[in-house]
């Protein structure tokens, strides 16, 4: 590409290197999660939500389990303004939940946030300004020393109105675009809101970090975070708290890094939405967290049913390949995954193996409201045996004989590459039946009875070209009798190669399914029976591999 030069790094290392983090291999507890949905994804909507959009997404955030969450910038609106107001008139705050509010670090925005949050049980005021060198220079004009006043006046004020309001209140600031300032300069804005806010146990300070652009690389921000983390005064009584954003994709490798690196809170959404291209995705960090046996506290058990709300109420969309949500992350099309993961999912039920391991799944699809039998297995021309077989099984109780499977599989892929389409389950078991079931019938046998002298002895009635007879036949075996019976009465040369059978294991117990397969110049036809009298369903489907023959 052109003009590349024209870019450079916009972010600062810290002036010390602080690389600590590296050392741990995984996130052991959870953070203090915090929702910014109705705040930052609301405000990044086409359409923003309505006052009853809002209450229901709301709502929603409580069941997931959230006990911070940021409900509006009530100084911007009066959507915004009403939605808190109606939260705290309707008593819909639980006891053991914070609401967060936002304010610029402007005085009559600050004054207009302390009026929305009268009667509020328990609130962060999150006050900001922009550090940034960029900010500083083309949008303020104005040099650090004013910039640090503006964060100082404003804490300040929140000091003094405070006083005034009863419940409890915790204050944050952050340093927006933190990226793009001095690290060493924004620790100083940071402290010097602290001297003014005094941090102590019973009143504990957050200060949050706002990659408010996303400029560095997970590993720089993780560094710059440790930096902060080791340097920050009053840090026993200050809640380090980071707020990624996905501007280079990194959001998720962002907060998991910061979380290494001493982050004790994260602000998010779900599924990331945000300005541009969005806010860290809460989801996938807390269910990454889940992946490696730690509980993340938050509840995506539901997570279709989240994931339809969310879309819904925001008239977003959650990507087919949104980890751990979309529609297609647990779905395997490819013929070798399909049979990794029928036969891990076989090994699992075998061996009754405490922890996951099944092949191309991260985490059980179960644990997340997914299923198995539609969700995990889909068939479509790149599928294979295993995956065919995986579904009839699962869906209907039917397993293929294993060289059965092949040839089944091939069937299906034809049909899917033919039309274009992805099998249903149910397609897949009416090609199965039309081909292996339900064959055009060139003879049919009505009736079959068997006595026991020299070998066994089969007495069938059979129908052909609207004639009836009767046909006699002797075998090692009820089977081979009948097949003995049948070439004969046919004329027909072939050789009986294979029979299995079992019992549905789906819907009626009491029926059986048997497999039978002849083969004839070199070529192998398979046919299938299904009735509730075994031996009936041997010879039926002796009869549909002998029909097969006979086309």
């Amino acid at each position: 590409m052109q003009n590349f030069e024209k870019y450079q790094r916009g972010y600062f290392l810290p002036p010390v290197p602080s690389n600590d983090w590296v050392k741990k291999d995984y996130i052991e507890k959870p953070p203090i999660w915090c929702s910014v949905d109705l705040r930052d994804g609301n405000q990044a909507l086409i359409e923003p939500m309505s006052l009853d959009e809002k209450i229901e997404f709301y709502k929603m955030l409580l069941e997931v389990g959230f006990k911070e969450i940021e409900v509006g910038f009530p100084a911007a609106s009066d959507t915004e303004y009403i939605f808190l107001r109606t939260l705290i008139e309707k008593n819909m705050i639980p006891e053991d939940v914070t609401i967060q509010v936002l304010t610029q670090a402007r005085e009559h925005i600050i004054r207009k946030t302390f009026e929305a949050i009268k009667g509020a049980p328990n609130v962060v005021v999150h006050l900001y300004n922009s550090t940034s060198v960029a900010q500083r220079e083309q949008v303020f004009r104005k040099s650090k020393e004013e910039i640090k006043k503006i964060a100082v006046d404003g804490a300040k004020l929140l000091e003094d109105l405070a006083k005034e309001v009863e419940g409890n209140i915790t204050f944050e600031y952050s340093p927006e675009s933190f990226h793009g300032t001095e690290v060493d300069y924004a620790l100083d804005v940071c402290n010097a809101v602290l001297d003014v806010w005094q941090p102590r146990p019973e009143r504990k300070i957050i200060v949050n970090i706002p990659a408010t652009v996303e400029t560095a690389m997970p590993h720089v921000f993780a560094s710059q975070i440790e930096y902060i983390s080791k340097n920050i005064k009053y840090r026993d009584n200050v809640i380090l708290s980071i707020h990624p954003h996905n501007d280079r994709g990194c959001g998720v490798a962002d907060t998991e890094l910061g979380i290494l690196a001493g982050a004790d809170r994260v602000e998010g959404t779900l599924f990331g939405n945000g300005e541009r291209t969005g806010n860290v995705d809460l989801v996938t960090v807390a269910m990454n967290m889940y992946s490696y046996g730690v509980n993340p506290g938050l509840d995506f058990s539901n997570m279709t049913s989240i994931a339809a709300r969310y879309e819904r109420l925001t008239r977003m969309k959650v990507h087919e390949r949104q980890p751990y949500a979309g529609e297609l992350v647990f779905s395997a099309f490819s013929g070798s995954h399909q049979d990794a993961i029928a036969k891990g999912m076989a090994y699992r039920e075998e061996q009754d193996r405490k922890y996951w391991t099944v092949p191309y799944l991260p985490i059980d699809p179960q644990d997340v409201g997914r299923t198995y039998d539609s969700d995990v297995i889909r068939i479509n021309s790149q599928s294979g045996k295993g995956g065919v077989n995986y579904i009839l099984k699962q869906n209907y109780g039917i397993s293929l004989p294993e060289k059965m499977r092949e040839e089944m599989g091939y069937t299906a892929k034809r049909v899917s590459d033919q039309a274009h389409r992805e099998l249903t389950p149910e397609w897949i078991y009416h090609i199965f039946y039309d081909n292996y079931v339900g064959v055009q019938e060139h003879f049919k046998i009505t009736e079959c009875h068997f006595v026991q002298e020299n070998g066994i002895g089969a007495k069938a009635t059979v129908e052909k070209d609207g004639r009836t007879a009767v046909i006699n036949g002797q075998g090692n075996g009820r089977l081979d009798a009948v097949s003995n019976a049948i070439r004969s009465y046919l004329d027909l040369d072939y050789e009986l190669v294979d029979y299995e059978q079992h019992s549905l294991t789906k819907g009626s117990s009491s029926k059986a399914v048997s497999y039978v397969s002849v083969s004839r110049d070199g070529k192998t036809f398979w046919g299938v029976g299904i009735d509730e009298d075994i031996i009936k369903s041997s010879y039926k489907a002796l009869e549909v591999a002998v029909n097969k023959v006979m086309e």
